[in-house]
């Protein structure tokens, strides 16, 4: 992949994506459609949803610091990641990093790994640069491109969270089989990563 024209400037991008201001204005004009289009693009794909959703759950199963440090750690390997997509920098195997994420963490998951938080940040911010590269290379070479990354960032922060609040909720409703539920969801996930590795989904 050659160099882009760096028409929004890696670190501008970055900025703006660590500190962003949710605003719609009229969606489907300017910058406002780009955010929706940036807000909408992770839940489109099933792999990006499987992969969020699991770093909630992983760091529900940890507790502690973990329930904000792990998905901090995701959103700021995604903003280095998508700064390296819109740089236009290479980063092989994208597509394979995508969907090992998603069988790794659905295997942790599964196993209830109660890893140090410190492991459990290194591995979910090595994957999290494969997800920011895909969202990167997307991102419009234009000013609008800020608005993109706040709406993809967004939806990624609230499908971390959706994934704390369904460790939650198997953790209320179904106390005496918690455990089981949790590792349930997460061999569902590892087995749709082998699903989608393999071509089948």
């Amino acid at each position: 992949m050659t160099l882009r024209s760096l028409a929004i400037p890696p670190f501008v991008a970055a900025i703006a994506i660590l500190f962003p201001e949710i605003a719609f204005a009229h969606p489907g004009t300017g910058t406002a459609a780009d955010f929706v289009h940036g807000f909408l693009h992770p839940i489109t794909g099933i792999d990006h949803i499987l992969a969020m959703v699991a770093v909630g759950i992983f760091a529900y199963q940890i507790g502690g610091r973990a329930l904000w440090l792990v998905p901090a750690i995701f959103i700021l390997g995604m903003v280095f990641g998508g700064t390296l997509g819109i740089s236009g920098v290479n980063v092989p195997f994208i597509e394979l990093g995508i969907t090992l994420s998603i069988i790794v963490l659905g295997t942790v998951v599964c196993l209830g790994v109660k890893a140090p938080i410190a492991a459990a940040m290194g591995v979910v911010g090595f994957f999290a640069i494969f997800h920011g590269h895909a969202h990167g290379t997307e991102i419009p070479e234009n000013i609008s491109g800020i608005a993109y990354a706040m709406g993809f960032v967004g939806t990624t922060g609230l499908l971390h969270l959706g994934g704390i609040g369904i460790g939650f909720l198997i953790g209320h409703v179904c106390k005496t089989h918690e455990s089981a539920l949790v590792r349930i969801a997460g061999g569902l996930m590892t087995v749709a990563g082998i699903g989608i590795l393999a071509g089948a989904i």
